[in-house]
């Protein structure tokens, strides 16, 4: 069925609601007739006006048109494509409300899907609000009808790319310099083939990734080249996969970023992932070691370790640390970094971390200490073989608090470890991403 059918068999005209809480993904909750209605820019205790913009078997999805009765911590949204734009969803509600809420749901999560709660609660750990995100996907449209090109995320309940003209969460090098991306790709003879424009911020050079489906013309490497000079950017091209990127001119661009505390330096290419919020990260690697509690005879396993940004901090405070990751060119360049930093106390391993691991050498190993990062689906399958280290103490870093609370029902229920501290952190402001932190201990 197609989206106009699906949209035209929608409930018609404007329906009024009073909000219960707020969804894990930011949207105001409300029950219509016992069935659960989830509603884009409504805030607890709010009640709204809404219209429909999608019915499912289970539960439907409505956007606020009008707020009759506010909540006390409703705020003007900094964004003037609030309402338009998909990137962000809480941009209404006060900040210090969104750490609350991000924590509740960790909690609520650890609650109903493992039965169990944190000893003790860490304080949420926030930083810049506006600003902070270094690292992002940006998607690039040409519309014939408007005659020039769009530039930005995806519109909300849509898969067409949201007109804007800046965006606030984005570091400004980039965030407010969207109107003249747009601008000058309307210009090109490739406008139309310009799929999408990758963003690295660094601490060295701001790099964008321009992901092209077709072969450059000579003007168009030369207006690419002057706007690289006049923006003061470095321009990398993208002609097919990942291993196509080559920089526009000269030498690739000079990306990284540091660990003042542990006198670190972290290089990485632009499409490698590294943690959005700098200043965030800061604050989460030194209270996740004071969390692991490292000792100078401690052997540390580090899995999903990436680039080393916990692997190498780690390495400062014990004996020996080992990083595992599934991505060899990432591993190969882990390496390199812990080199060009003259640690010598690391190792690193290629595995899938989400597959079979009986062949790991490494897992036959002792640890007494494990720091884990994974991706929002978790650690399910490597957690099933923590029983043979019989680490006295694991920190897990997450990105969604579901597959926390499943990871951590098996530590506790599986392999006897208590729950002894949990805490959210504030990576993606604005937005309902959970980044959380937790420890177990024996």
């Amino acid at each position: 069925m197609s989206r106009r059918s699906r949209r035209s068999r929608l409930p018609q005209g404007e329906f009024e609601a009073e909000i219960e809480t707020l969804s894990q993904e930011g949207r105001g909750v409300t029950h219509i007739d016992g069935k659960a209605v989830f509603i884009d820019g409504a805030l607890p205790g709010e009640k709204v006006r809404f219209h429909y913009v999608e019915k499912n078997r289970r539960y439907d999805v409505g956007a606020a048109t009008q707020v009759m009765a506010a909540s006390p911590h409703r705020v003007e949204p900094g964004c003037p494509h609030f309402d338009r734009c998909g990137g962000c969803s809480l941009q209404h509600l006060d900040a210090r409300q969104q750490i609350i809420f991000k924590q509740q749901s960790m909690l609520e999560g650890l609650q109903h899907i493992a039965h169990i709660e944190p000893e003790n609660l860490l304080a949420p750990l926030t930083a810049t609000v506006w600003g902070y995100r270094r690292k992002a996907r940006l998607g690039v449209r040409y519309v014939q009808k408007k005659g020039r090109v769009l530039v930005g995320f995806r519109e909300k309940h849509s898969g067409f790319i949201a007109d804007l003209t800046r965006c606030d969460v984005l570091h400004p090098t980039v965030g407010l310099k969207v109107a003249e991306l747009a601008e000058f790709l309307s210009e090109l003879d490739a406008r139309a083939s310009i799929a999408q424009i990758e963003v690295a911020v660094s601490e060295g050079d701001v790099a964008l990734v321009f992901r092209h489906l077709e072969p450059l013309s000579a003007a168009d490497r030369a207006r690419f080249e002057a706007f690289e000079q006049a923006q003061a950017l470095r321009i990398l091209l993208q002609p097919k996969g990942p291993d196509s990127v080559v920089p526009l001119t000269g030498e690739p661009p000079t990306l990284f970023y540091t660990h003042p505390d542990y006198g670190l330096r972290v290089d990485f290419e632009a499409l490698d992932f590294f943690q959005v919020n700098g200043e965030l990260n800061r604050q989460m690697v030194p209270q996740a070691l004071a969390l692991l509690d490292v000792g100078a005879h401690d052997r540390v396993l580090d899995l999903f370790c990436g680039l080393g940004n916990f692997t190498l901090p780690l390495a400062r405070h014990a004996h020996d640390v080992v990083g595992v990751e599934g991505d060899a060119a990432m591993v190969a360049r882990a390496r390199s970094i812990a080199r060009a930093n003259r640690i010598e106390n690391t190792r690193y391993y290629v595995a899938n971390l989400m597959g079979s691991l009986e062949d790991a050498s490494w897992l036959n190993q002792r640890f007494d200490k494990i720091l884990l990062d994974p991706p929002r689906s978790g650690a399910k399958e490597v957690i099933t073989h923590f029983g043979r280290f019989d680490a006295a103490r694991i920190v897990y870093v997450s990105c969604h608090p579901g597959s926390l609370a499943r990871d951590a029902g098996t530590l506790v229920h599986t392999h006897g470890y208590r729950l002894t501290h949990a805490g959210v952190m504030d990576m993606f402001p604005h937005t309902a991403h959970v980044e959380s932190i937790a420890v177990f201990e024996r």
